[in-house]
């Protein structure tokens, strides 16, 4: 007769379990179709989403998907990532998670499209070319270090642009008194 184990009035087991684990799981992380679904994106996720899918990946638990699936907003076959039910255009559209459709803040968004890549990268030229020699120098040794990104040139640039109105404008308030 086997041992009875002494539980709840709801059933579940008390206490710890009675084995540890003694390391953590590690896949083999030399095989294909592991590296292929690390390399797979994790975008367009709320915060809670993004560590489900996480953890699903670390643990070998991710399945990807073979043939894309039906969004729920749309209804055209346009879900290509696992575990999503709306497509990118969609979920984008709506401001929602792709995943859970629940309105919350959007972590790690999408790969940009080339226009907005190329918007970006001329706005940063216009900055840099506002600059002084010796900051544009400094700014683009760092970029090239990877100290600094292209957002951060564009963020202190707006920040000092900032400070020069506020400057200017001290300066024209004192000269009408």
């Amino acid at each position: 007769m086997p041992d009875k184990v002494s539980t709840r009035g709801s059933g579940a087991k008390k206490g710890p379990p009675k084995y540890q684990n003694k390391f953590a799981y590690s896949h083999n992380r030399g095989s294909k179709k592991t590296q292929t679904i690390l390399a797979l994106p994790v975008d367009g996720l709320c915060r809670r989403c993004t560590d489900q899918i996480q953890w699903r990946k670390q643990y070998r638990k991710y399945k990807p998907l073979t043939a894309p699936r039906k969004c729920v907003g749309c209804e055209l076959k346009k879900v290509r990532k696992a575990y999503h039910v709306l497509c990118d255009d969609c979920a984008r559209d709506k401001g929602v998670c792709a995943k859970c459709a629940e309105k919350a803040e959007i972590i790690d968004e999408g790969p940009k499209t080339s226009q907005e890549t190329a918007k970006e990268k001329q706005t940063v030229e216009q900055r840099l070319a506002g600059m002084r020699e010796r900051q544009r120098r400094t700014y683009l040794r760092k970029l090239e270090r990877g100290e600094i990104t292209a957002a951060d040139i564009l963020n202190a640039s707006q920040s000092s642009d900032d400070s020069d109105n506020d400057s200017s404008d001290s300066e024209a308030d004192s000269s009408t008194s």
